[in-house]
């Protein structure tokens, strides 16, 4: 691998950390000619239409009835502003348990980057189902991404291709789909 294609994004790979040697090289040459955004744009020119916590919570509860109808009800689900930048997180699922008379009442919650808000349908979908798999999955491993493949067979693509946007983020700033 030639060491100056990388030299200088380095840091900014960070979220590409893991993947192959190749694969750097090539996402490194691509931001050094400014040509991730083009290919960004062409794969998926348009934004979903999801802009509501209402609207998120029926996008996210009809995946749940399609995929995972015996898991336990998700009860509130919202974009959250905050989330990447405090918890360094793109989305969390939450089990807040509470008692009530003599029995214990779990309420499942799950919150998503309010970056979500404006990319293309296919993102805020794998970020949704990452989510929703840790209902029946706690940890990230074969299992949980054999349920991820389960309810978006595209899910690995798709992972790589939103820390390539996150790595476009912060090097240039630029947010690509603009919500309306």
């Amino acid at each position: 691998m030639n060491p100056s294609l990388i030299s200088s994004p380095v840091v900014a790979l960070k979220y590409l950390q893991g993947y192959p040697t190749a694969t750097l090289a090539q996402v490194a040459q691509m931001l050094q000619q400014d040509k991730v955004a083009d290919w960004l744009l062409q794969k998926y020119p348009q934004a979903h239409t999801v802009r509501t916590d209402k609207a998120l919570f029926e996008y996210v509860q009809a995946l749940k009835q399609d995929y995972l109808r015996g898991a336990d009800p998700v009860n509130k689900v919202l974009f959250d502003s905050k989330l990447h930048v405090v918890k360094n997180a793109l989305g969390t699922h939450t089990s807040v348990s509470r008692v009530q008379g003599n029995k214990l009442k779990a309420k499942r919650e799950i919150r998503i980057a309010s970056l979500f808000k404006s990319v293309p349908d296919e993102f805020l979908k794998m970020i949704t189902v990452h989510e929703l798999a840790h209902l029946k999955e706690k940890a990230h491993d074969k299992a949980f991404y054999q349920l991820c493949n389960y309810m978006e067979p595209g899910y690995h693509q798709l992972e790589f291709e939103v820390r390539v946007y996150l790595t476009h983020l912060e090097t240039a700033g630029a947010r690509l789909w603009e919500a309306s």
